[in-house]
């Protein structure tokens, strides 16, 4: 038994991750602007949310099933965080339904996980098969939603054997006088299977069935602690989930986390006291006894969660702002505030240019931290930095969506030819600055390898590679303050510094291998080496087409864009 519980847990906990990771993965890809405009309008408010919650727990009945996808949703930048916490909330609520079925049906609880073998089967179908990408993201979030909910049924089955168990019920009886213990003890119960609606339905079984006592009070007050701790035990399937996850995604866990947490220990006074029990009664309009009982506990379940609701849904700005401050930004990581990019300003294209060209301005300040923190982590083996570099990366892609559409939408407008030849020019700045966080992107998986087979560079690698950050960083600095001001003065310096790394190219690639044929550098480090020095020129070389931009006046005129080729 002991083996197969831990043969489960680890088997379903890989399952479920992987599955999470997949599914992330495939509505990043598969959910365009007319999705992310589809979710954001239905969960703008927050009252909105929790009626969507709400409503999709209870069709999947399962409230971990529910807050999983959120913290996809969020992970993949389709809800943001307040607007996540109202769905989250609206989830326990949904969750309640289950109780009522079990205890309205006398039926076993619908687990969803039924559900996980054809959407694994028709998912790889569609993944491998699908003949246009959207199709294939399609599949990978079915096959992702089939891995995970199979990864949860792994878990589950693991500990099936508990449910059976005398021992457990007779843990459960002793429990009675108790409520403490009891609620760890409906916490733990429901860690280990991963579901809160699983272990409150094992609660209102072993209620109906008399295993609590005979006396229905009794009854209801030793479940009442279980039901609490259910809905704390819950929160960890979406603190699992959140390992995968990005910042934001962790955010939303914390949220879920906080918001049942604290609505428990607000409820626990009552329930110590045995005040809650008679609340319930009050509600209840039936005698206690055999099945009623079991819908006794639903009511204090559902009376639990909607009453936490009524608390904690106007406050979901605080909550997001105590998930902000469990789940801070590392020092290492760019904070970048959100695109301010107003279309209602699309009427008047001059000022609309205008905030364009700061936002571009804004991409190229965190471009350039990407490169930073890509150069200092393959300098010095910091992985922290490293980390970091994939973040800011996303921050770049995420400009570069904005800006685009931005810029497509103005297009369609009426406006001067002054100003309508200036929007090629603005995107292919967006997308050469694009390229630029590749480069880092680059020079990262580098400083992995680099740090994997413990390779070191020679004192002299290192101030070759010191050489090369100074100039990069200073033409950053040259091209951004041309984009600020239209200066063309530090455009061309900009380019000044280009052919210094071009010509350093040349020369640090022979000397290097000098370095190598001497044996005082080994082949491997000698690669990584040479690899950093053409992501740094080809870096210049998309920042000299911004700088030659900025000298032809954001026209075409005039301008030779740089070809680079390859990542």
């Amino acid at each position: 038994m002991i083996r197969e519980m831990i043969m489960g847990t680890v088997g379903g906990l890989g399952l479920f991750l992987f599955g999470m990771v997949l599914m992330s993965e495939g509505l990043r890809k598969a959910a365009g602007p007319k999705l992310k405009s589809i979710l954001e309008s239905m969960t703008k408010k927050s009252l909105r949310g929790f009626f969507v919650g709400a409503g999709v727990t209870a069709v999947i009945q399962s409230s971990s099933a529910t807050t999983v996808i959120i913290v996809g949703l969020v992970n993949a930048g389709l809800l943001t965080l307040k607007q996540a916490i109202g769905v989250i909330i609206g989830s326990n609520v949904g969750t309640s339904a289950t109780a009522w079925l079990v205890s309205a049906s006398g039926l076993e609880f619908l687990d969803i996980s039924m559900y996980s073998m054809p959407a694994i089967g028709l998912g790889f179908l569609l993944y491998m098969g699908g003949r246009t990408r959207k199709w294939k993201s399609v599949g990978e979030i079915m096959l992702g939603f089939g891995i995970l909910f199979l990864g949860i049924d792994f878990m589950k089955g693991g500990f099936a054997s508990l449910e059976d168990s005398p021992r457990v019920q007779q843990l459960f009886i002793s429990l009675g006088d108790k409520p403490v213990w009891a609620l760890l003890a409906g916490l733990g119960l429901t860690t280990l299977i991963q579901s809160s609606s699983a272990s409150i339905a094992i609660i209102q079984l072993l209620a109906m069935g008399g295993a609590f006592s005979t006396n229905w009070m009794a009854a209801l007050n030793t479940a009442i602690p279980f039901v609490l701790g259910a809905n704390i035990g819950t929160t960890i399937t979406a603190q699992l989930a959140a390992l995968q996850a990005n910042r934001n995604g962790k955010r939303a866990a914390w949220a879920h986390t906080m918001f049942n947490v604290l609505g428990c220990v607000i409820a626990f006074p009552f329930v110590y006291l045995g005040w809650y029990s008679k609340m319930v009664l009050a509600i209840c309009p039936w005698e206690l006894g055999g099945a009623s009982v079991g819908a006794s506990i639903a009511v204090a379940h559902s009376f639990f969660n909607i009453a936490n609701s009524c608390i904690f849904l106007p406050l979901s700005p605080v909550l997001v702002k105590a998930a902000v401050w469990l789940v801070p930004v590392r020092p290492t990581e760019a904070a970048m505030p959100p695109v301010v990019l107003e279309k209602h300003l699309l009427d008047t294209p001059e000022i609309a240019i205008e905030q364009t060209k700061r936002q571009i301005v804004h991409m190229a300040k965190t471009a350039k931290r990407a490169f930073t923190h890509a150069i200092e982590g393959i300098m010095e083996n910091n992985r922290k930095k490293l980390d970091a570099v994939k973040d800011i990366e996303d921050i770049i892609d995420s400009l570069q969506f904005e800006i685009t559409s931005y810029l497509s939408a103005l297009s369609g407008r009426p406006m001067a030819d002054g100003i309508s030849v200036r929007l090629p020019v603005l995107l292919h700045a967006v997308n050469d600055l694009e390229r630029v966080g590749d480069h880092a992107m680059n020079i990262m998986e580098i400083a992995q390898r680099k740090i994997e087979q413990k390779l070191t560079f020679s004192d002299s690698a290192r101030v070759e590679a010191q050489m090369l950050r100074t100039n990069a960083e200073q033409m950053f600095d040259d091209v951004i303050a041309a984009l600020e001001t239209g200066d063309i003065a530090p455009a061309r310096a900009a380019l000044t510094i280009e052919k210094r790394l071009n010509e350093a190219q040349v020369e640090l690639r022979r000397t290097h291998v000098g370095r190598m044929s001497e044996g005082a550098c080994s082949a491997h480090a000698g690669l990584i080496f040479i690899d950093l020095v053409d992501n740094v020129e080809k870096i210049g070389d998309h920042l000299t087409n911004i700088a030659q931009a900025t000298i032809g006046g954001l026209q075409w005129e005039g301008i030779k864009p740089k070809i680079v080729h390859g990542l």
